[in-house]
């Protein structure tokens, strides 16, 4: 048994990440759902960048990506990603490790209807993660797509979500001379019972 209270209290992690959440909306000033997402590629080489969160469900955490993008491609590969939230105003941050799914359903479409014009356009226009030779070329490919799919464009067959469902959670908050909170939420495999364990700072 820990001696969770406070921030840490709870038995759901997934209803802690949602209330953490909830108060860096109130603190960040920009994009408080964003997230350090870490793949690795075939030759084992890490990668990481800022993606953002779109939602915690019951038993996971989904964004949204192009499935031809290098992450994408990483995630494909291996089935398993980490990823990082850290919010300065809270001084708090959680870590997370788990298997990946992708969300290429009504759950996709819908949130990509909801997002702005542009952005949906942008997102037929751009090849993520291959070589572009300039932003002019960038620019002549919305242009186009913009001329093809007009002002209600569905979701590109090669944009979607991706799902992760972990079995690592850890709560961070910062602690005077450094002696920090931690709480580490762990399973062997997604059907598993959690243990909970307080760690060293």
């Amino acid at each position: 048994m820990t001696d969770r209270s406070g921030i840490f209290a709870g038995e759901d992690p997934f209803e802690i990440a949602r209330s953490w959440l909830s108060s860096a909306e109130a603190s960040e000033v920009n994009d408080p759902n964003a997230i350090a997402l870490s793949t690795v590629d075939a030759d084992g080489l890490p990668n990481a960048r800022m993606v953002l969160l779109k939602e915690i469900e019951q038993a996971a955490f989904v964004f949204y990506t192009n499935y031809e993008s290098a992450k994408a491609a990483e995630i494909d590969s291996s089935g398993k990603a980490a990823f990082v939230m850290h919010w300065k105003s809270l001084r708090r941050q959680i870590r997370v490790r788990g298997h990946v799914a992708k969300e290429d359903g009504p759950q996709a479409d819908a949130y990509f209807t909801s997002r702005s014009l542009k952005s949906r356009l942008g997102a037929w226009a751009s090849h993520q993660s291959q070589p572009l030779s300039s932003r002019a070329a960038l620019v002549a490919e919305v242009a186009k797509v913009t001329a093809q799919h007009g002002p209600a464009p569905k979701r590109p067959p090669f944009w979607g979500g991706y799902r992760i469902t972990p079995v690592e959670i850890e709560f961070w908050a910062d602690g005077a001379f450094r002696l920090h909170d931690r709480f580490r939420w762990s399973r062997k495999t997604t059907q598993d019972t959690w243990t909970i364990q307080r760690l060293n700072p």
